[in-house]
């Protein structure tokens, strides 16, 4: 047997533990209000000929700002401190969300206040995530980078069980306004993790040419970066639609799926995501403990393939045990995707670029939100099950594509 490597990097870097634990309560938050916001918005809209659209459109919308605001987070987390620009975005999210709050108990909230807190909520996240990834990197030395990375994806799909889980009975039983209060606190927890944490593994630095025109020449020269230099982080960003685009919406979907299809309630949604997370937290494990596979890139085009191919039997799981055991598998080939994609950008990439590079990804999670309205239309428009067997061929036929047609990917190590 192996060496288990889970806590290697925990145990050995201070400065990182101070992460893993922001990451934890930023990510637990970022779940909950996922979870939180779908319910909210079937709620408002009940009844209505559009639920399954605004439903899913609401998903959608928080990641629609990393189209536009994704490229231009990228440069600023390149060119200032990441740790001092993280702690400014927490605490403008704890002060959003908690407005946001009391705006649901004294009952003035209405549909389109939810689309304007996910896309608000969705223009910090554009920044901040490919931010925390970069930070990654500068708490830990080259060599543990792997390790420390795997063990901070930890945090997702282990967050993805506590937050819906607990956050769909507090729904059930409390009602909305106690979710957002409690996804402000934990915004101010990260806070609190980053303002004691250093960066000893110091971004590099770089010469920014001034004003709007630098701005947009550095983001021109990321791209460039990217394309010339790691033209195999390109072809990925590509495969990446698969499970990011096309597969992702599975999540925004879930409330309609479970009201409609399996006829229960918020608690369940909650408990459906919370398995959704186990399965992620299984597979995240095993590759923290015992390493990745040799070829990284041959893992990522399996795990996108199987992601599409567990949509798709979702779609036919009207057993509600089946349904368990899909969105288990489903989160854990979502996982093995994003890790393993992840940790490849991580060490392809050089540090002054680090941010940038993150951030592509960001631009190609904010296009979820046109397929997520085209789902949730066609949702409306047939069934639940019918929107999610026509993502689960989609995936199939891109998964495909790229596992027959790329070479460079297969190959990659």
């Amino acid at each position: 047997m192996p060496r288990i490597q889970t806590l290697d990097s925990w145990r050995a870097y201070r400065n990182y533990r101070f992460l893993w634990t922001a990451n934890f309560f930023g990510n637990t938050a970022q779940w909950l209000q996922l979870l939180t916001l779908g319910w909210l918005v079937k709620h408002l809209s009940e009844g209505g000929s559009n639920s399954a659209l605004l439903v899913v459109g609401v998903g959608g919308t928080a990641a629609l700002p990393g189209i536009l605001i994704g490229p231009w987070g990228g440069v600023i987390g390149d060119r200032i401190d990441r740790r001092k620009l993280m702690i400014c975005i927490e605490i403008f999210m704890a002060l959003l969300a908690l407005s946001f709050a009391w705006l649901v108990r004294m009952d003035l909230v209405e549909v389109w206040h939810a689309f304007a807190y996910a896309f608000l909520a969705g223009s910090c996240e554009s920044i901040k995530m490919p931010v925390r990834q970069a930070l990654i990197a500068n708490t830990v030395h080259s060599d543990s980078l792997s390790n420390a990375y795997a063990t901070n994806v930890l945090t997702i799909p282990g967050t993805r069980m506590i937050g819906p889980f607990v956050g769909g009975i507090i729904v059930a039983s409390l009602g909305f306004f106690w979710n957002f209060t409690i996804e402000a606190m934990l915004y101010l927890g990260v806070a609190a993790a980053l303002i004691p944490m250093k960066t000893p593994f110091k971004q590099a630095k770089f010469d920014p040419a001034p004003g709007i025109i630098g701005f947009f020449a550095d983001m021109v020269d990321g791209f460039k970066y990217l394309w010339k230099k790691q033209r195999v982080l390109a072809l990925m960003i590509g495969l990446s639609s698969a499970p990011n685009i096309v597969c992702h919406p599975v999540l925004f979907l879930l409330p309609m799926f479970t009201a409609v299809v399996l006829q229960q309630g918020p608690d369940f949604g909650g408990y459906f995501m919370a398995v959704n997370g186990a399965g992620g937290l299984a597979m995240v494990f095993l590759l923290s403990a015992f390493g990745f596979p040799k070829k990284r890139g041959m893992a990522c085009l399996i795990a996108a393939l199987a992601s599409a191919v567990l949509t798709l039997a979702l779609s036919q799981s009207i057993w509600m045990p089946l349904a368990f055991i899909v969105l288990a598998f489903f989160g854990a080939t979502q996982t093995m995707f994003r890790t393993t994609n992840g940790v490849l950008t991580q060490i392809l990439t050089a540090d002054e670029y680090r941010v940038r590079v993150t951030s592509v990804y960001r631009i190609v999670m904010g296009m979820v939100i046109f397929f997520s309205l085209a789902i949730g239309w066609f949702a409306d428009s047939t069934s639940p099950r019918w929107a999610l067997a026509a993502m689960g061929l989609f995936g199939i036929i891109i998964s495909l594509i790229f596992l027959m047609g790329s070479k460079r990917i297969r190959e990659q190590e």
